[in-house]
């Protein structure tokens, strides 16, 4: 337990208040039912409920209402590049940000399988991350269900495609995608070969 709570403060000192830094007002509160009418645009692709159909998709079902609208401003601002996200974001007001992410993040993750291949390796990666390379325990930010913490704006990961997982750390490991105002997921994603990556994300995959 001693450990756990030194990994999340150092996750902790990594993170800051990234969501005030992208531009967006930590104030303002989400209204589930505006953002389910907002939200008609986002079904497309991540499902009327949040739970996306295409593994290249992420489900937003259950994912975190503030960490949602968080990454929708970094769309609209550029920090997050995204070809697909920028003009849709870039139609979103603060509030508009906040209702989808309230909306998405009431809504429950349906759940997968995990590749009974691969997940072992991941469970262990996921739960004692490796001291030796410098890689902490992803449930030390993520929690050991998956579900995330929402109040440091870290995303629930349980019930999430494991090919999206894998394109995502990939992203942040070739410094495609960037966390703005902290390193800790570069950092980490860097120090992963791509199997560990394909074991991480199947083991997620199937998390409830």
């Amino acid at each position: 337990m001693k450990r756990l709570g030194v990994i999340a403060a150092i996750c902790v000192g990594f993170f800051g208040n990234t969501w005030v830094q992208a531009g967006a007002a930590p104030d303002i509160v989400g209204n589930a039912e505006a953002g389910q009418a907002k939200s008609a645009l986002c079904a497309a692709c991540h499902g009327a409920d949040g739970n996306s159909v295409n593994p290249q998709w992420p489900s937003l079902a259950g994912l975190g209402a503030d960490y949602i609208a968080q990454q929708l401003a970094y769309f609209k601002s550029q920090q997050r590049n995204n070809a697909i996200m920028y003009p849709i974001a870039m139609t979103l007001s603060p509030q508009d940000m906040a209702d989808i992410g309230a909306y998405y993040g009431s809504q429950k993750n349906t759940g997968l399988e995990a590749d009974p291949s691969t997940w072992k390796q991941g469970e262990h990666l996921y739960r004692a991350g490796n001291q030796e390379r410098g890689i902490p325990a992803c449930m030390a930010c993520h929690g050991p269900l998956g579900a995330g913490n929402e109040p440091a704006k870290w995303p629930a990961l349980r019930g999430q495609h494991a090919e999206y997982v894998v394109t995502q750390l990939t992203a942040y490991a070739s410094g495609e995608r960037v966390s703005p105002s902290n390193a800790i997921m570069p950092t980490i994603a860097k120090r992963l070969t791509p199997d560990e990556m394909k074991q991480l994300a199947s083991y997620v995959q199937g998390l409830r």
